[in-house]
């Protein structure tokens, strides 16, 4: 008996009490290693060349934020241009002439590869890269990453969780492909600057997919923007320093802030597109014509346009 009693106590002295630890998802344990590796770095940790020792994912995520930067300057020109000059003049013909004054700043040959093109395609591509590094992580974590089964599964594993922003992002991004194909890669290769009345008469023509395409490109290009900004201003709700119960509150007291911020955004948009440009009516003459021949270009859509 006194034999059992010692087996059973020094069982008992084998076990611990572990304070729980939360779970990391493998995306934000990224982000966090990434960010503390640049804390540590920027202390002084330097190679023999003088060049600071950074991994590929904290050169990519400054990439994708930065662009973001230079094309957001862009979207704030775009907006006040296509939706807050137009509700202030209440006419489509008083906006264009602020327009045109604008064009030279992001249109020019310089500039706008510089403040459209290039960040943006920076932007999305950061964005993709990463999120394969950081697949990549996970299998070698997990002693995969030259397995046969890690080549077979390369679509379907060791995946990072994707954010909302991340969705909203790769959901925008054929949204905004298409917006710059027809309003800017077609008329341009007919040589042609087109203006409000261009969005104008493709609404008076074809109102059901214009209302359709524009609502799905503002909404989303919205939130996304919105809650993008309030990631790199640490504002997200899973950014919160709070703790216990107040955590909790200033997450749900963020959420509701972003999420009416981007309405906001997203209504005041769509009243000048809609309220205005929308009901600027069909382009007559030979005008129309040209309009019309640079709508039927449209890849795959175009043929019944």
């Amino acid at each position: 008996m006194d034999d059992k009693m010692e087996e059973l106590d020094r069982l008992e002295s084998g076990l611990h009490v572990v304070d729980p630890e939360p779970y990391l998802d493998p995306e934000d344990s990224q982000q966090n290693s990434a960010d503390a590796k640049s804390i540590s770095s920027s202390s002084g940790s330097t190679s023999s060349l003088g060049l600071s020792q950074h991994s590929a994912i904290w050169y990519l995520q400054r990439a994708q934020k930065y662009s973001s930067y230079v094309f957001s300057a862009f979207a704030a020109m775009h907006i006040t241009n296509t939706s807050l000059l137009p509700l202030l003049t209440q006419s489509v013909h008083g906006s264009e002439s602020y327009l045109l004054l604008t064009r030279p700043y992001y249109q020019a040959p310089i500039s706008e590869p510089l403040m459209i093109f290039l960040p943006l395609s920076t932007h999305i591509l950061s964005g993709v890269a990463m999120r394969i590094l950081r697949r990549n992580q996970n299998a070698k974590r997990f002693g995969e990453a030259h397995s046969e089964e890690n080549r077979a599964a390369f679509l379907t594993r060791f995946w990072p969780h994707t954010s909302g922003i991340s969705k909203l992002g790769y959901m925008l991004a054929p949204l905004v492909t298409g917006h710059m194909v027809i309003n800017r890669f077609i008329p341009k290769s007919m040589g042609e600057n087109v203006g409000l009345g261009y969005v104008s008469h493709a609404f008076a023509k074809h109102p059901a997919v214009s209302f359709a395409a524009y609502t799905a490109l503002l909404s989303v290009a919205c939130w996304h923007a919105t809650w993008g900004w309030a990631k790199w201003l640490g504002y997200t709700p899973d950014q919160s320093t709070e703790m216990g119960a107040k955590r909790e509150l200033s997450k749900k007291r963020r959420w509701y802030i972003i999420n009416a911020l981007a309405a906001t955004v997203t209504g005041l948009w769509m009243s000048g597109s809609f309220g205005v440009v929308a009901r600027g009516g069909e382009a007559l003459g030979w005008v129309g014509k040209q309009y019309d021949q640079m709508y039927r270009m449209v890849p795959v859509v175009g043929r019944w346009m």
